[in-house]
């Protein structure tokens, strides 16, 4: 009996002292289940399904993913490029945005304060790769084909974004441009986080230093940087359009989008979005296993 009633008082002690955290908690909590939880079980429910929007969805079990590897023919080619993505921009997006954090870090805090704006300013404006748009055109008023021509290099104006061969770079450049700005961020702030004492008695400082006192930045800043590349669509639809010339820079949420939008087809693009889930948590359980060696 006394040590229920001991037992008792401990549980009323902890929930006076943890109450006013989960109070604070709370609201997010809730938004965190409505708008991420609940959606993600409602895809994974749906992508079993045939449903339109208008009829109430059929259970149809593993058909929309039986169509997605075997029948669509676009599947596989938005998927390829969705990967190439991820390898290409995310490593490199994560690797340019550490080491120019790096450089950055060293200045004085007037010009670094100057410079951290200016590399993450792109990120801060939605709509600023329309300059590329405006770099790239078609025609001899493109600044690409402008400088080109009057250098002598081409002698007619190259169609830059109806080219299948020149769009996969071109995106990933506008890509890694707009993206890099809160990777940036991120290890420009656990940069300025690492204790000056720690440099003073340590002799190798990259390995043994900077990279164990910042690996939860690390790891943020690489998980932000894969998921932008994931996630990529919206530059290569405004760029290239939809669908892109041979499919060339279509991704997995351009498809998606395209199949729920258009088609209203709404349990095969839960079933692409499904599929999508599963290699950002892949990715990220890998990340995290190389940040930890």
């Amino acid at each position: 009996m006394r040590k229920k009633q001991m037992n008792t008082a401990s549980g009323h002690s902890r929930l006076a002292m943890h109450g006013p955290y989960c109070v604070m908690l709370a609201p997010f909590l809730i938004l965190f289940i409505i708008f991420t939880i609940l959606p993600i079980i409602s895809s994974i429910v749906l992508s079993f399904t045939s449903y339109d929007m208008l009829s109430v969805p059929e259970f149809t079990g593993i058909d929309n993913y039986r169509r997605m590897f075997l029948d669509d023919d676009v599947f596989p080619i938005v998927l390829k490029n969705t990967l190439v993505f991820a390898i290409l921009s995310g490593p490199a997006g994560f690797l340019l945005s550490f080491l120019l954090a790096w450089f950055v870090n060293e200045f004085n805090p007037k010009v670094r304060t100057l410079l951290s704006f200016m590399f993450y300013a792109p990120s801060l404006v939605g709509n600023a790769y329309f300059i590329w748009k405006v770099a790239f055109s078609g025609d001899s008023y493109g600044y690409i084909n402008s400088l080109l021509l009057s250098i002598g290099i081409i002698t007619e104006p190259v169609v830059w974004l109806r080219e299948p061969s020149y769009l996969m770079p071109i995106i990933i450049l506008v890509q890694l441009w707009q993206s890099m700005g809160i990777s940036f961020l991120a290890n420009i702030s656990g940069l300025q986080n690492v204790s000056r004492d720690l440099y003073e008695a340590g002799t190798i400082e990259l390995r043994y230093i900077t990279l164990p006192s910042m690996q939860h930045m690390l790891l943020f800043s690489a998980v932000m940087q894969i998921q932008a590349s994931f996630s990529l669509s919206a530059v290569a639809i405004e760029l290239a359009g939809y669908p892109s010339a041979s499919h060339a820079v279509d991704t997995i949420v351009s498809h998606m989008t395209d199949v729920a939008t258009v088609r209203y087809e709404l349990g095969y693009a839960s079933s692409i979005a499904v599929i999508l889930f599963v290699l950002m948590a892949l990715t990220r359980l890998l990340i995290g296993k190389i940040l930890q060696m």
